[in-house]
């Protein structure tokens, strides 16, 4: 590599884009023994450290996003090289226009609409986005696509930094790229699935039993869903690799290659 080509590369290493993180899950907050120092209990936004953690190592400022004002979004992603949907509860089914399964989890309509609205407007601005578990079921509902309420076995009870199946890869498939790989072995804690494919949207990867894991969006700057828990997974180098390659595409926004309409 000559001097010019290497000094380019080094200075594209020095720009830490900013990546939104959302926050779909609200908990409340455990009744501790009252203290004059302590705050009073309230519901609280929960995101596992892991996201943050796997965004950093790959060269990105993580920023987590409390569902907010809708109206507020454009003004967020104006600061944004890239959004992570990140994991949590079921999807309220009428965003999707079904009716509840008896087998449905919890849901949060109210963060489901925030969550939606925001990754419609990412994907159409062109923002890369990496969306992992329910992340890439909202991806596919933001896309007109719906969702399966429940599937069996896809819910392991081992630590999550443990695989415990495979996926198959399309092997003409941005992800097969980047794992470069064909089969990949991922962790598992979902009871939903995609059901029909959401517009624009192509399935990359599938569990044995027909489950898709992953997605992507041909022709997009970077449009990545996966089934898995990837954050949880960093110290294997094919998982770390989605996390470096959607912060490289965060870069390129930064730096102009991809201009997004206003």
């Amino acid at each position: 590599m000559g001097s010019a080509s290497a000094s380019r590369l080094t200075d594209r290493r020095a720009v830490h884009p900013l990546i939104g993180i959302t926050t779909s899950e609200v908990r409340v907050a455990p009744r501790l023994p009252h203290t004059p120092q302590a705050d009073p209990p309230r519901a609280e936004m929960a995101l596992g450290m892991s996201y943050a953690r796997a965004i950093a190592a790959a060269g990105g400022v993580p920023v987590v996003l409390p569902p907010g004002d809708i109206d507020g979004i454009g003004s967020l992603l104006a600061q944004l090289a890239g959004v992570c949907l990140s994991g949590g509860p079921d999807l309220d089914p009428a965003a999707y226009g079904a009716t509840p399964s008896p087998q449905l989890g919890p849901t949060w309509p109210d963060l489901d609409a925030y969550e939606l609205a925001l990754a419609r407007r990412a994907d159409g601005l062109g923002v890369p986005m990496l969306a992992i578990c329910r992340g890439m079921q909202a991806l596919n509902v933001a896309r007109g696509g719906t969702i399966c309420q429940h599937v069996d076995g896809h819910r392991q009870d081992v630590p999550c930094e443990h695989p415990t199946h495979t996926a198959d890869v399309a092997a003409n498939s941005l992800l097969h790229v980047l794992v470069a790989d064909q089969r990949i072995e991922v962790n598992s804690f979902h009871h939903q699935a995609i059901a029909a494919v959401g517009r624009g949207l192509r399935p990359v990867a599938w569990a044995d039993d027909g489950v898709i894991e992953g997605v992507e969006a041909p022709g997009a700057p970077f449009v990545l869903g996966v089934q898995w828990h990837a954050e949880a997974l960093i110290a294997r180098a094919e998982q770390f690799a989605l996390f470096t390659a959607f912060v490289d595409a965060a870069r390129d926004c930064v730096s102009g290659v991809h201009v997004r309409a206003a």
